[in-house]
C-alpha cells in the first residue's frame, strides 16, 4: 500500500498531510503509527508489541476474544507507554475489564484517574473494526466508528502530553481567538468526536503544520487548546502564533502545575 508520510516542504512530518484522506482502513491506520512513531518518538520495533500468550491470557480472564484491530493495535505497539500511556492510557491487557452497562462493554482505556472509559460493546466484538463507545459524564455516547481511528486518535492524544512535558502547552480560547487555528493550520481528516468531559455537541477536531500537532476540545469560546511541538521551537511558534494566554511558561514542566481540564 502506498502511504504518503506528509513531510511538506520542510521535511518535517506533517500530521494532516500524512493523513490526507482520512484513514479508510487498519492498513493505513497501522502505517500512519508507524510513521508518526518514527518522526515523533523512536520507530516501531518487534519488541514493541504485547506478545500473543499474554493477550490469550486476558481473553481467558475476560470470557471473549478480542476485536481483530485491536489485538493487532497490541502486537504493533502495546508496550510503547510513550505513545500510550501518558494522559488517558491503553489498559495493559490484564487490566482490560467489561463493564456492565450497555449490555456489556469490553473497555480498552481508561481516563488517568478512572473518570471515563472507552471500550466495545460485547455484541460488536464479531466485527473486525467494530465502533467505540466512551462513558462521559453524561453516560456512554458514541466515540468514533472504529477501532482503527480510536486507536490513531490515542497515540495522537498520547503524543500530545507526552515529550516529556517541555513540548505541551495549552490555552482557553477567548472568542476573537476561535478563527486562528482553522486559519492557520490544516485540518486533520478525523470525524469529530465528542470530549467526555462536556456535553455531545462540544466537538474535538485536530489540526497540525510540520512539527506542530494541536487538539481544540470545543467550538465555542472558552474552548480548550493543547498544542505539542516536535521541538522547543516548534512549540513556541504554536504560541506565538495563537496568542492565547498559555496555561504553561515556555521554562515550565507539564508537571508543575494541574490544568483545569
Amino acid at each position: 500500500m502506498c502511504f504518503r508520510y506528509g513531510r511538506g516542504m520542510t521535511g518535517v512530518f506533517d500530521v494532516a498531510q500524512a493523513l490526507d484522506g482520512g484513514i479508510t482502513d487498519m492498513e493505513r491506520a497501522w502505517a500512519f503509527v508507524r510513521g508518526f512513531a518514527a518522526a515523533w518518538d523512536e520507530p516501531l520495533t518487534e519488541d514493541d508489541g504485547t506478545p500473543a500468550s499474554e493477550l490469550a491470557r486476558a481473553e481467558a480472564t475476560l470470557g471473549c476474544s478480542l476485536p481483530a484491530v485491536l489485538r493487532e493495535f497490541y502486537t504493533l505497539l502495546g508496550t510503547r507507554s510513550g505513545l500510550l500511556a501518558n494522559q488517558d492510557p491503553l489498559l495493559p491487557p490484564a487490566e482490560m475489564f467489561v463493564h456492565d452497562e450497555c449490555g456489556g462493554v469490553l473497555v480498552f482505556r481508561s481516563e488517568n484517574q478512572g473518570c471515563a472509559f472507552w471500550g466495545v460493546r460485547l455484541r460488536d466484538l464479531d466485527q473486525d473494526d467494530p465502533p467505540v463507545l466512551v462513558q462521559a459524564r453524561h453516560g456512554w455516547v458514541p466515540f468514533l466508528d472504529r477501532v482503527s481511528l480510536a486507536c490513531v486518535e490515542l497515540v495522537l492524544s498520547e503524543a500530545l502530553f507526552g515529550g516529556g512535558g517541555q513540548l505541551y502547552n495549552a490555552c482557553e480560547l477567548p472568542a476573537d481567538l476561535l478563527g486562528a487555528v482553522p486559519a492557520r493550520f490544516q485540518r486533520v481528516a478525523l470525524p469529530d468526536y465528542p470530549m467526555w468531559t462536556g456535553p455531545e455537541d462540544f466537538p474535538v477536531r485536530w489540526f497540525s503544520a510540520p512539527g506542530q500537532l494541536l487538539r481544540q476540545d470545543g467550538l465555542g469560546a472558552h474552548s480548550w487548546l493543547h498544542v505539542r511541538g516536535r521541538t522547543r521551537a516548534d512549540l513556541e511558534a504554536i504560541c506565538e502564533t495563537v496568542p492565547g494566554r498559555w496555561a504553561l511558561g515556555y521554562t515550565e514542566s507539564l508537571d508543575a502545575e494541574p490544568l483545569p481540564f
